[in-house]
């Protein structure tokens, strides 16, 4: 079977790319790499702080480089941010470099997972479901758009989510080996 392209996790906040992504890149024995987590990293601050000081502008332009570098490195699951697709460089370079794919969750299980969180700054107000539903208006075509592969996180484990991807992955890359690997019968 061909080896299986970088994985690209794209979706809303809370709908599991960080968690399925850390599971992906186990079971496939690559690098995960979580590009928020890599820009707090190097500047030193969270994102709730670059928000502060270089306004969401400021953060995007951070996001557009940071997703340009870890796109070009070779066997990676990579979980973006969810407004990442906000910018069309950031989808050119998902779509070219790997199979993107979109975890889709309800805006419901958005604010169970989301509830705690006080770093998502977009969520500091006082209607957060309003938010996260104007959020998802704007946000799912371009994901979708963007997308190989849609996947819905909803009331699933990520085990589970993690069995799917990668099998529909892999039928991506060589349906024929995929059907064969799953004991269904193969014409020639």
């Amino acid at each position: 079977m061909q080896s299986l392209p970088n994985l690209f996790l794209i979706g809303s906040m809370g709908a599991g790319k960080s968690t399925i992504g850390r599971l992906l890149a186990a079971e496939l024995s690559r690098e995960f790499r979580d590009s928020d987590h890599v820009i707090q990293d190097r500047c030193g601050a969270d994102i709730p702080w670059i928000f502060d000081v270089e306004g969401e502008d400021g953060f995007r332009q951070r996001e557009v480089q940071m997703i340009d570098e870890l796109t070009r490195h070779n066997n990676v699951v990579v979980a973006t941010g969810g407004g990442s697709v906000l910018r069309e460089e950031n989808r050119c370079a998902l779509r070219e470099r790997g199979t993107v794919i979109y975890l889709l969750t309800t805006v419901e299980q958005q604010l169970r997972r989301t509830g705690k969180d006080r770093s998502r700054p977009l969520l500091q107000c006082a209607d957060r479901e309003q938010v996260l539903r104007d959020l998802f208006d704007q946000r799912d075509p371009l994901y979708r758009a963007t997308a190989d592969i849609i996947v819905r996180t909803d009331r699933r484990s990520p085990r589970s989510v993690v069995n799917d991807i990668l099998r529909r992955v892999r039928r991506l890359v060589d349906p024929l080996q995929a059907d064969q690997a799953a004991g269904k019968p193969v014409s020639s």
